[in-house]
């Protein structure tokens, strides 16, 4: 679990494995890295929504709000900052993914590759 300096709220993590399997039954995966580092290579089915404009994209996800929701960026960073932003604004089901795209790929989970 972190917990951010400037936000006392605690992130929940999970491994690559846990997101995986949590993807497969229904949660939302959130890809919060910048559009050129999502077009190299991303997860199967992941949503990009960049960190810096997830605040006014809080829309386009509302319908998960009370659904599971596994953040994903490069190596788990900017995932946790998403992480407690999506966790102030009432989302109740959200975890980060441990290691990001890095560790989803070191695990030998299937990637979308710009060819």
């Amino acid at each position: 679990m972190i917990i951010s300096n400037s936000n006392p709220q605690p992130v929940n993590e999970v491994d690559v494995a846990q997101a995986f399997d949590m993807n497969k039954q229904g949660a939302l995966l959130l890809d919060v890295r910048e559009p050129n580092e999502y077009a190299e290579i991303h997860a199967p089915d992941a949503i990009l929504i960049p960190l810096g404009q997830l605040k006014t994209r809080f829309p386009e996800i509302a319908a998960y709000k009370d659904v599971p929701i596994v953040v994903i960026c490069r190596s788990g960073v900017r995932s946790a900052a998403a992480t407690q932003l999506l966790q102030a604004a009432g989302y109740s089901l959200v975890s980060n993914i441990k290691g990001g795209i890095l560790a989803w790929e070191r695990a030998g989970l299937t990637v979308v590759r710009k060819s």
